[in-house]
């Protein structure tokens, strides 16, 4: 019984903040694992995700269904495809922990220099970073990759399209569209290597309720935003994300 309780303390607000993430607000989805795998095996709480994050999606994609960037996606969907198959081939032999630890560590530092370059180039204008087909493709490849390890494909991908200051439904909408590509593509080896079981299937059914939920909350926030404070959040929600990662790799790891 306690061992439930434990289980739905986090679980419920993990689910919400992942529909929250999922609204509009990237950052928070890379949050929910590490969560879970405070009372349940790493490979476990994986599996109980992915079902949910399907389900969110689809809602996420009607909210978006007409603000999301088709230009970018080509490129993003080309190295997220490589980096699940990765993914796919390092299945049972890649410590996650490291792979956190490494995603982690990427988030922290770019989120550091996105706050240190404005005091650097204080008095100068700073321009949105240009589109770039090979950053895309190699930081939507590392999404792919971790996406699949350990649903932590946000912040790679953040990493890539933040310092474009792309208009904030477009963004949001556009990072909506290619989870929800990468997910149900993620399914079929899921269900192929047994990652998704009865017991997890299950778990995520009871749950399901609360994806709508998160989804619109995220959706409401988004829409309600301006466009700076949007971006300040995201930047701090990638720093959360990034110090969770980093710190449960290393607790994994058994450094602490």
């Amino acid at each position: 019984m306690s061992l439930d309780l434990a289980f739905y303390a986090l679980a419920v607000p993990g689910v919400l903040l992942t529909g929250i993430s999922k609204g509009g607000l990237s950052g928070l989805g890379a949050l929910t694992v590490p969560m879970l795998a405070l009372v349940l095996p790493p490979g476990q709480a994986v599996g109980l995700m992915l079902p949910i994050l399907c389900l969110m999606d689809l809602f996420g994609l009607w909210a978006y269904r007409k603000s999301w960037s088709r230009q970018q996606l080509g490129v993003l969907l080309a190295g997220a495809m490589v980096g699940i198959f990765f993914g796919i081939l390092a299945f049972g032999h890649l410590n996650d922990y490291a792979v956190r630890i490494a995603i982690g560590a990427n988030a922290l530092v770019f989120t550091a220099l996105q706050w240190v370059q404005p005091l650097l180039n204080r008095g100068k204008s700073a321009e949105p970073a240009p589109q770039s087909n090979p950053k895309g493709f190699f930081w939507s490849g590392v999404s792919g990759f971790a996406s699949y390890i350990a649903h932590a494909g946000g912040p790679p991908l953040l990493m890539y399209l933040l310092p474009q200051r792309m208009e904030k439904m477009l963004l949001a909408g556009t990072t909506v569209v290619y989870f929800a590509i990468v997910n149900f593509v993620k399914l079929v080896p899921y269900l192929w290597f047994g990652q998704i079981d009865a017991t997890n299937f299950s778990q995520a059914l009871i749950l399901a309720p609360l994806a709508p939920l998160g989804i619109w909350i995220g959706y409401w926030l988004t829409k309600r935003m301006d466009s700076k404070t949007f971006y300040k959040l995201s930047h701090l929600l990638l720093l959360v994300a990034g110090l969770k990662l980093t710190y449960d790799g290393l607790r994994g790891l058994g450094v602490f």
